[in-house]
């Protein structure tokens, strides 16, 4: 699709509909002249008002110069995939530049049969391209350049590019389809009830997903390129009247400050060039596969991050207790709902801190009270228990890999194995002993009940902490260390929100928000984190 003529490097979207606009103006960002070849001069003749391209950029008016620029700058000959179509009409010479992996037949069959109606007496009085474009052109999308560069930069993300000896300019035409897929059920956000629609690999498809949930026009979607080579689409999404104006131009900067060769991996890659969070293990970003997730938090005053080839989206501002929350707690009824709530807390609390707790008790058996005396070990095994731990948790990694690069019809076969070989026989051979696995075994439970994947690794990193502190200084290294980690949370920020918000800063209301899954009538206001334009989001009663 054509994305219309922006203003400087971002255009907004004026339209509710579901498609999105915007694109990188032919101007120049400031710094870049050199290597887009974009002036500020207009193009005289014909009332164009095109950009006229320095003169190293300028689309050559001959054919025969115009393939040779092709062949130079643009692989024409060299790559398979690069095709011109040459043809005749109206006693004017004509080419059609494509990527043949991306041309949709039918848009292209279309325009070339439209183009044989074409009548030389129509274009002898004007100039060609114009007429063509007036007249003969059966094209919704279309743009005008006469830089060379953005011409290529258009053909390689698929449009149609018409060219005609004697013009100056060319035509980009949306004439392309992209290989995708179709929406299917996401993989980590999984719910009982609810819609089993998630984000794809194309970015047009997951707007439209969302536009579909939000039917605002005041709901905009800002484009943006990153990577001088791959020349990524990234959109930013937010509602006008809602999201806060000096998080989103912190966005834009920081995006926009963005230099690399590309983001091939997509949405990770652009976090850790505009987050920056360093050796940091905890997630500064929540990433979302679910449309319905996506416009709940666009509702709540949140900025969204859509980046073209990633099947998941980016949630921001992101604090610690955004990352503990699943759409299927507001599938359900407030109760069952604030009861699912508390037992997946359980289980994100266990997955940290049972390992340590209970290796402190085997360790130090005078600090159990008498109702916990059945914690603790009547034997050790015949390795050390940090050892033993450490093995495990090294063991349910490995069993976690395999069960990724596994092909699907034997990942039940290795996990029993698995299973057997760790559950089993490492016991009856005295490696591990019963207790370890058993606890081993809910924490990961815990670890598998975490809403965010990244969450769920960074506890793990802290549990691993937490057993060789305690290993190491007994009762002092698990306090301090335990407190070390958690004021460090409590200094991260992202994107300038508190990590730790609503806890720190404490604020009643947000955190009995989050401790209770609230009646839909109750929720009356917008996280005061996300410093929205309206924070009231329906009438008081």
């Amino acid at each position: 699709m054509i994305l219309p003529k922006p203003i400087g490097r971002y255009v907004r979207s004026e339209s509710a509909r579901g498609t999105i606009v915007g694109h990188r103006s032919d101007r120049p960002s400031e710094g870049r002249d050199s290597r887009r070849g974009e002036g500020s001069r207009k193009a005289g003749g014909g009332g164009s008002d095109v950009p006229e391209p320095d003169p190293e950029d300028r689309i050559a008016v001959r054919m025969e110069d115009w393939l040779e620029q092709l062949h130079k700058r643009a692989g024409y000959q060299d790559s398979f995939d690069v095709q011109v179509r040459q043809m005749t009409f109206a006693d004017k010479r004509v080419g059609l530049l494509f990527l043949s992996t991306f041309t949709k037949d039918t848009a292209v069959t279309e325009i070339i049969k439209r183009l044989t109606y074409v009548d030389p007496s129509s274009v002898m009085d004007q100039d060609a391209l114009e007429a063509i474009f007036k007249f003969y052109l059966p094209a919704n999308q279309v743009q005008r350049t006469r830089s060379f560069t953005k011409m290529v930069e258009d053909m390689l993300i698929g449009n149609t590019v018409l060219y005609v000896e004697g013009e100056r300019e060319v035509l980009l035409i949306d004439a392309k389809q992209f290989p995708s897929r179709t929406p299917d059920e996401p993989v980590l956000e999984k719910v009982v009830r609810g819609s089993k629609d998630g984000f794809t690999e194309t970015l047009l498809m997951n707007v439209a997903l969302v536009r579909r949930r939000i039917r605002d026009p005041r709901l905009r979607f800002e484009m943006a390129k990153v990577g001088t080579r791959t020349q990524t689409d990234v959109a930013i999404g937010y509602i006008e009247d809602i999201a806060n104006p000096e998080l989103l131009e912190s966005l834009r900067d920081k995006i926009q400050a963005v230099n690399i060769d590309g983001i091939p991996l997509g949405d990770k890659q652009l976090e850790e060039m505009t987050v920056k969070s360093g050796w940091n293990p905890y997630p500064l970003v929540r990433y979302s596969e679910r449309p319905d997730v996506v416009a709940e938090h666009l509702l709540n005053g949140s900025i969204v991050v859509i980046v073209d080839t990633s099947p998941s989206v980016m949630l921001l501002p992101t604090t610690y207790f955004d990352l503990v929350q699943h759409a299927e707690e507001n599938r359900q009824s407030p109760f069952i709902g604030t009861y699912l709530r508390w037992v997946r807390f359980f289980g994100i609390l266990s997955s940290v801190f049972l390992l340590p707790i209970w290796y402190l008790f085997a360790q130090n058996p005078w600090l159990r009270p008498d109702w916990l005396a059945f914690l603790g070990a009547e034997k050790t095994g015949e390795l050390p228990l940090i050892l033993q731990f450490l093995l495990v948790e090294v063991g349910i990694d490995l069993m976690r890999l395999a069960a990724v690069h596994t092909p699907t019809p034997l990942v039940t076969a290795m996990s029993l194995v698995s299973a057997i070989l760790v559950g089993d026989i490492a016991v009856k051979t005295g490696l591990f002993i019963n207790e370890v696995i058993l606890y081993m075994a809910v924490s990961a439970i815990g670890m598998f009940a975490t809403p965010s994947y990244e969450l769920s690794l960074a506890n793990r990193i802290v549990r691993l902490a937490l057993l060789v502190a305690v290993f190491l200084y007994q009762v002092p290294g698990f306090v301090i260390c335990a407190t070390a980690i958690f004021i460090g949370l409590t200094l991260v920020r992202s994107f300038n929100a508190p990590y730790m918000w609503p806890f720190i800063p404490f604020n009643a209301k947000a955190l009995m928000s989050i401790l209770l899954r609230m009646p839909q009538p109750r929720a009356v206001s917008r996280p005061s984190i996300n410093r929205s334009k309206k924070m009231r989001k329906q009438p008081v009663g």
